[in-house]
């Protein structure tokens, strides 16, 4: 968290994050640019620009696709998410560069705007009937790489915290789901693009494998999310809901459960039980699944900071969350489905507390 907007200040996680990065986009292009070299010792510079950098960028949007659902598997990946932002900059920066070689090699020496070539070079030669069957063979797939294009730099341009801030948590965040209109638009393009110029089986299969991976680990995800949301207690006693053993929240530690459809976050501080809304107000991050670390529950995203007693982002920060009284009774935690009035404090259940009436 940060108290003004400023330039990029590039800490040591970030540095290590920017230089795996690197390491990467330097294994990606040279893997590339070595063997395509070493099969066609002939090939241009421009085509090796244009295909390596095409290349790196789809295996890196196929990252920036399987973080979240990773994350959501297996808690190992959360670091991943720390930056993903520079991942999107830098998938657009890739995309741009294939974008601008591509309409130079291909459309700068036309009699006619390079831009405009692009959306019109086929109005005179394609027919999508031809010969009494659809040909998919000569498609116009150039439009939708520009589009996809076009996705990518709004959500570059937008990945600030400063967008963030000014568009809202829930409008920021739909805006930045576009990226699964611009991965459509890209798979599109290229397989298009494979069916007029490529001949081997290869690139149809890696493209196919590269789907089927982003869309099963959404679904594993999916199936672990819902889980949570049919174990909570089912029997509400006078506005209180059983959510889970004391045992099951660790000192330090949180846990989410399901009231009332809602998701809580639940966590254990000097062996006392409170409870917070489980969305972090930078981007939606699950606060359940984070830790208090120097009094505050810090989200496992980015390391927003909230207090537990009253759900406020310390000084001189203004976030808010819910809270929720919670107590205790029989080695059991029970919330009052109600959420608190932001701001309230709460002194939370003694986790040894043993309260045998819950109706007052």
């Amino acid at each position: 968290m940060s108290l003004a907007y400023r330039a990029v200040d590039w800490n040591r996680q970030k540095r290590r994050y920017d230089l795996t990065l690197l390491g990467f986009l330097l294994l990606s292009l040279g893997t590339y640019i070595g063997v395509t070299l070493w099969v066609s010792p002939l090939v241009t510079a421009e085509t090796l620009i244009i295909r390596g950098t095409s290349l790196t960028a789809i295996l890196l949007l196929h990252v920036i696709l399987s973080i979240g659902p990773l994350a959501r598997l297996d808690p190992r990946f959360l670091p991943l998410l720390y930056n993903r932002r520079h991942l999107g900059v830098t998938l657009f920066v890739l995309a741009l560069i294939h974008g601008v070689f591509s309409l130079i090699q291909f459309q700068a020496l036309g009699d006619e705007n390079p831009l405009v070539g692009v959306f019109t070079g086929y109005r005179d030669d394609y027919r999508l009937w031809s010969q009494g069957r659809v040909t998919l063979s000569q498609f116009p797939f150039e439009p939708f790489g520009v589009f996809a294009l076009g996705v990518f730099f709004l959500l570059a341009a937008t990945s600030h915290d400063f967008w963030l801030r000014q568009l809202g948590p829930s409008l920021w965040k739909t805006l930045h789901l576009g990226v699964y209109v611009a991965y459509g638009l890209v798979l599109a393009h290229v397989a298009l693009g494979v069916l007029q110029s490529e001949r081997s089986g290869i690139y149809p299969l890696a493209l196919a494998f590269g789907f089927v991976v982003v869309a099963s680990l959404h679904v594993l995800a999916a199936r672990k999310e819902v889980k949570p949301d049919n174990t909570a207690g089912e029997f509400p006693t006078e506005g209180w809901t059983e959510a889970c053993a004391v045992n099951e929240v660790s000192e330090g530690r949180g846990r989410v459960v399901t009231v009332n459809g809602q998701r809580i976050a639940l966590f254990r501080h000097l062996d006392r039980i409170f409870a917070t809304s489980n969305v972090c107000r930078h981007q939606g991050g699950p606060l359940g699944e984070g830790r208090i670390v120097e009094g505050c529950i810090t989200c496992p995203w980015h390391g927003w900071n909230y207090q537990p007693e009253d759900g406020c982002s310390p000084p001189p920060f203004q976030e808010v969350v819910e809270t929720y009284e919670t107590r205790v009774t029989a080695g059991r935690v029970w919330i009052r489905s109600q959420a608190n009035p932001l701001g309230t404090r709460c002194e939370g259940a003694r986790a040894d507390a043993a309260i045998p009436d819950l109706k007052s």
